[in-house]
């Protein structure tokens, strides 16, 4: 999933990341080929070129060699609601059929079963940023048709677009999972599925899914992470496997 979320970047794009896998994408990235991706961070590191892994947008690493670092107001203002990010990083607890997200509640939000962490500052990149990239495991509960509130926003929500609804950014444009990539059709605004990993198939990838998983009518193949890829990730910007799981079997997850 990282190796797939770096090849999305290119080189000299501004990229709104937070912290896991979005975060070692774009250090991939930049590690390979995109050598010139600015990262900016939700606590106001702008440019930064951290000398190690950070474990949250706080981490003092984040300063270190920073081109600026200024207050959140600023990131928000003067960055994304400025039009001058390219990309937004986003993953959430669920995704529905039209790329919108819930970091809110599970159920009922009067009496929910679940209370999550809440929007944070995914509502402004979802909103905002040129176009979003979702970033999340399948499953039928992670993915359901509707999400149960919609936290950030994705290409239809209440039935309306986002040029009716008035918002600047593109949206989720594709949500790179651990099976496949589903992408936003044109059209309809919904999720399909157009590209899947090495031995798995469209089938596969419904099973993760709570809707008809419409399919583009020729499915990409997503090529495996290189040697390249697997050694910087595992070696180089992830070698305590903070983010990249250990499975047990000498391979990451």
């Amino acid at each position: 999933m990282a190796a797939v979320a770096a090849r999305e970047l290119r080189d000299g794009e501004v990229v709104f990341v937070g912290i896991g896998l979005p975060n070692l994408a774009c250090n991939l990235a930049r590690a390979t080929h995109a050598p010139n991706l600015v990262l900016i961070y939700e606590s106001g590191a702008v440019g930064a070129s951290p000398s190690r892994l950070p474990v949250s947008i706080g981490d003092p690493a984040l300063v270190t060699g920073s081109l600026m670092v200024c207050g959140m107001a600023d990131v928000f203002q003067l960055f994304l609601q400025n039009g001058q990010i390219n990309v937004g990083f986003l993953g959430g607890a669920q995704v529905d059929r039209y790329g919108n997200i819930n970091t809110t509640v599970i159920g009922r939000y009067e009496r929910p079963t679940v209370r999550l962490p809440g929007s944070g500052g995914a509502a402004e990149i979802a909103v905002h940023a040129q176009r979003t990239l979702i970033v999340a495991k399948l499953n039928p509960r992670a993915f359901p048709e509707r999400v149960d509130f919609v936290t950030s926003p994705g290409q239809q929500c209440g039935g309306r677009g986002r040029r009716e609804l008035g918002m600047p950014g593109a949206g989720p444009v594709k949500v790179i999972t651990d099976k496949g990539v589903l992408e936003a059709d044109a059209t309809t605004g919904e999720m399909v599925l157009a590209a899947l990993y090495p031995g798995v198939t469209a089938d596969d990838v419904q099973k993760g899914v709570g809707w008809p998983l419409t399919r583009r009518p020729r499915l990409g193949a997503i090529a495996p992470p290189s040697a390249t890829e697997l050694r910087l990730l595992r070696d180089v910007l992830d070698p305590k496997g903070l983010f990249l799981k250990s499975k047990g079997d000498g391979k990451t997850e």
